[in-house]
């Protein structure tokens, strides 16, 4: 799952685009790149989030482990696009 875009199915941030930058066993790990930040992600119970794209390749992910400061950038860019298509 990590890489992926995912929604938000419940809490006050319903309906919200992430990307899924880590997870464990019952938990997903969130960055928007704007209010959560890919340094200090949201934890987020796996059954409260829904799969929606295929977000990063492994290329794209390790660049954003390397070089987290532009990471941010590039999550917020990537969810921009995932909306423009969809509208």
């Amino acid at each position: 799952m990590v890489g992926e875009l995912a929604v938000s199915l419940a809490g006050h941030d319903k309906g919200t685009v992430y990307l899924v930058v880590k997870e464990d066993e019952n938990n997903v790990y969130l960055a928007d790149g704007a209010a959560k930040k890919y340094a200090q992600p949201k934890k987020k119970n796996k059954k409260h989030v829904q799969r929606i794209l295929k977000g990063l390749s492994e290329q794209e992910l390790e660049a954003l482990e390397t070089n987290p400061t532009d990471a941010d950038t590039k999550i917020r860019r990537h969810i921009k696009l995932y909306h423009e298509r969809k509208a």
